[in-house]
């Protein structure tokens, strides 16, 4: 391998866009394509518009050969995308999930352990200062822990048209799910047992059901649920929670609630990518009591002002992607969890589908 990491970007939305910026700007990797099949129906951002660019994905495999392949097409096709990659020897970053099956996603990571190519997934809570701070502070607050995480999203302009093409491939709690579960899993350390889902379709539209919630029981005794919901019906009214409770407080990212969109504008707050991972803040609630029964201590709140917008959290990404191949890391960990958080929103969507709760082996 040269220097530089040779990478194929494919998909080239919201999120890919965002990751060749990041190899474009990055001095250990080197694009040698761009490969969307709607790449020459698209403007392409003027960064990248000289690149080669391509609509076929074997065609660009073969003729760029690349070291390494950046995948961000829709999530139905991320599972054959990343097979085919490791077979022509290239490490692949993926944005989540892993695939649309848990035959699938498992496929992915044997395939990259047996051809020895890094796996990276899309996971960008990750890699967040913030969220990574909110772990570590819902981790002190004792067991069991009670969880309640959601991020709905109103539909307007653009992102009426991703919505209703994400729902093509996953519905919104599996595809934005498995960000929130895998959260879940990191503040318990513990084993997911049942999962219970429940869901609508609101948007005639849309192919797929556009809400859902879904309910977790840890071995731990922890339970958390997760909302999704996208659509122009979408309330914009409590979008965003972000709460952990234990028996010693809570904690609770604290995401500043913008100006509503005005009329015309075409993208509402809530489906506002840079929104998805805002934390202007973290409050810590302490519930130890005086003598009185009255709290010991104040609430805390930590002010994230400077944290990464998106597109510094897309970088960060791609930094950790290229360490990992220059440092050969051990990715066990991740590629098992993001099997894991899959299993559990696949499961919740079994549960909707099936009208029970479901006992996870």
């Amino acid at each position: 391998m040269s220097d530089k990491v040779r990478i194929l970007v494919v998909g080239l939305g919201n999120m890919g866009a965002s990751h060749a910026s990041a190899y474009h700007r990055n001095d250990g990797f080197e694009i040698v394509g761009i490969m969307s099949r709607s790449i020459k129906s698209k403007p392409v951002p003027a960064e990248l518009e000289d690149y080669p660019l391509f609509e076929d994905y074997e065609t660009a495999l073969r003729e760029t050969r690349p070291d390494a392949v950046s995948i961000n097409s829709w999530p139905n096709t991320h599972a054959d995308y990343a097979l085919k990659a490791i077979e022509a020897g290239c490490h692949v970053f993926m944005e989540k999930p892993i695939a649309t099956t848990i035959e699938d996603a498992e496929k992915v990571v044997a395939a990259a352990r047996a051809k020895n190519r890094k796996l990276v997934l899309g996971y960008i809570l990750r890699v967040h200062p913030s969220w990574v701070k909110f772990i570590e502070m819902g981790r002190t607050l004792g067991k069991p822990l009670v969880m309640r995480l959601n991020l709905n999203q109103q539909s307007s302009g653009p992102a009426w048209h991703w919505h209703k093409n994400l729902i093509d491939s996953l519905i919104p709690i599996v595809d934005c799910g498995v960000h929130y579960v895998d959260v879940m899993c990191q503040l318990t350390g513990a084993r997911p047992l049942r999962v219970h889902g429940i869901g609508a379709k609101l948007w005639q539209e849309a192919a797929q059901q556009n809400y859902g919630h879904l309910h977790v029981t840890f071995d731990d005794g922890s339970v958390g649920w997760y909302e999704a919901g996208w659509g122009p019906m979408m309330s914009e009214i409590a979008y965003f929670v972000k709460d952990v409770i234990g028996p010693e407080g809570a904690v609770s990212i604290v995401a500043g609630q913008t100006e509503s969109a005005k009329q015309g504008e075409e993208l509402s707050d809530s489906a506002d990518i840079d929104r998805h991972t805002k934390t202007d803040a973290i409050k810590i609630h302490y519930a130890k009591v005086d003598a009185d029964k009255n709290f010991a201590k104040p609430d805390e709140i930590f002010s994230m002002e400077d944290e990464p917008g998106h597109q510094e959290l897309c970088d960060r990404e791609q930094a950790y992607f290229l360490k990992a191949i220059r440092e050969d890391l051990d990715l066990t960990e991740s590629m098992a969890a993001a099997v894991n958080s899959l299993r559990i929103v696949l499961a919740a969507e079994q549960s909707i589908r099936e009208k029970r709760a479901i006992e996870l082996s």
